[in-house]
């Protein structure tokens, strides 16, 4: 079983890329750090593969943040403070994983790279 992360982050923001990467970054490790030590152990030994995706919306992102939480993945929904770009309470990106390949992509596999 290969392991991987993705990041859903929201399109309809249009967030500055510095925003977004800093968005993108809350939800990996938040999400790292609510997965088992042994899954992180195997995951850093095969590279930390990272996907980051895109949503088109704070409804999608909540809709596949959820699915995947149903089926048991570690996950992270980041809320930003919005002290800069965006008003605060604000739902920016998903981190989903990591977490088995195959189960993530039945998840997310319909969504387009970012």
């Amino acid at each position: 079983m290969a392991l991987k992360q993705v990041i859903l982050i929201r399109q309809d923001l249009k967030l500055p890329k510095g925003k977004a990467c800093a968005q993108v970054a809350h939800a990996s490790v938040d999400a790292v750090l609510k997965t088992p030590p042994e899954v992180i152990k195997k995951w850093r030994s095969e590279g930390m593969a990272k996907i980051a995706l895109k949503v088109k919306d704070e409804k999608e992102l909540i809709k596949f943040f959820q699915i995947a939480k149903d089926e048991g993945l570690p996950v992270s929904l980041i809320t930003d403070a919005g002290k800069t770009v965006v008003a605060p309470g604000t739902k920016t990106c998903a981190g989903i994983g990591p977490g088995d390949e195959e189960d993530i992509d039945k998840i997310t596999g319909g969504l387009s790279l970012l």
